[in-house]
């Protein structure tokens, strides 16, 4: 059995030598790294204006950098629309647009178009122009169909030619303010709405006419026309009811005349009652010569208007209530030489006062035959 000898270690504190004291300058600034003060990092206040800054800055730099990209960049210009092209797989240019015409990168519009940015419009002046012409030519051929549906004097088709000579008119052009050119255009497009408004065949002469359709020509017929229209389709109705209204409209002027003329004729028969009692009366009087009777054509004129005395039938009624009364007497007289119908009262009132005016006398009589 071998035997180990047992080392005995070092003591600690014959290997280990004495740490010389720690000074206060050195602790410190140990504890300085180790720990530091709380006002070595910023706030949350001064974080968040930090990044208000830095936000703004790079807003201002991304919309400047834009901002010059966008004035520097140059437009791309239009592919030329050839026939064999396909400008919409080309990245270098923009596609012609419909109605545009584009040669070396420059686009121009057709005729009646308008630029307006990357597209060509239709020109409101000239399309409203347009709008004008077809309606006036459209109005032209449905007025005639319309005529000569109503009267028979009408055109039913109207040539294209015709159609193109009232465009051609001068003063359509002087009336809406465009130039030749322009018109020319308008013109062409007023045809094309008129081709698909109305009818349209071609005549023996291969020249294209043109004819108003019937669910449009009724918006242009008079009221006269439609008047007549209804009356022929009415007419078995309409004759006998409008005999039975004109003899019921008849009947009652003629009641209506009959009566006017039986009350006038009853005021005008008073009068004369009154004139020729009153011509009795004082014809009658003391020492008064006068004669009591009174000339029938003479109170006719005195008492008619000149509108009544064209009406004879009315003072045939006067006399007839004369003739009916036993109080006047009429008969035959000559007058300045002249025969005359009178009349004159018989009444009882004229016999009282001729009695009256008798016995009054009496007593004179009487005195004188005394004396």
């Amino acid at each position: 059995m071998s035997f180990t000898p047992r080392t005995r270690p070092k003591s600690e504190s014959q290997n280990s030598k004495p740490k010389p004291p720690k000074s206060s300058s050195s602790i410190s600034s140990h504890s300085l790294l180790i720990e530091p003060s709380p006002s070595f990092f910023p706030s949350k206040g001064e974080l968040s204006r930090l990044f208000a800054v830095v936000a703004i800055a790079a807003s201002v730099a991304i919309t400047c950098n834009v901002f010059v990209n966008f004035l520097n960049r140059q437009p791309k210009p239009f592919c030329d629309n050839d026939a064999g092209f396909d400008n919409s797989l080309s990245d270098l240019c923009e596609p012609c647009p419909r109605n545009g015409v584009c040669h070396e990168g420059k686009l121009e519009c057709a005729r009646g178009y308008r630029k307006l940015g990357k597209l060509c419009v239709e020109d409101a002046d000239i399309n409203e122009t347009a709008k004008k012409l077809s309606k006036l030519e459209v109005k032209k051929v449905c007025e005639a169909y319309a005529q000569y549906l109503c009267g028979g004097t009408g055109t039913v088709w109207v040539q294209e030619d015709e159609m193109w000579n009232d465009l051609d008119d001068s003063k359509l052009m002087e009336n809406y303010g465009l130039d030749s050119a322009i018109y020319v255009h308008a013109k062409q497009r007023a045809m094309e709405s008129v081709d698909k408004l109305l009818e349209t065949r071609k005549n023996i002469n291969g020249s294209k006419e043109f004819k108003c359709p019937e669910s449009l020509v009724e918006h242009y017929k008079p009221v006269t026309c439609y008047i007549r229209q209804w009356i022929a389709e009415h007419a078995l109705i309409l004759v006998p009811f409008t005999a039975l209204l004109l003899g019921c409209t008849l009947l009652l002027l003629r009641i209506r005349r009959r009566h006017y003329l039986s009350v006038r004729a009853e005021q005008l028969y008073n009068q004369v009652c009154d004139i020729l009692e009153e011509k009795a009366l004082t014809s009658k009087g003391v020492n008064v010569e006068q004669e009591a009777w009174v000339v029938a054509s003479w109170l006719r004129d005195h008492l008619l208007s000149p509108r009544e005395r064209k009406h004879p039938l009315l003072w045939k009624m006067v006399e007839d209530l004369v003739q009916q009364d036993s109080r006047l007497d009429r008969f035959p007289k000559m007058v300045k030489g002249e025969s005359k119908v009178v009349w004159e009262w018989q009444g009882m009132t004229a016999m009282l006062w001729v009695l009256v005016v008798n016995l009054s006398l009496i007593p004179n009589r009487a005195n004188l035959s005394f004396s």
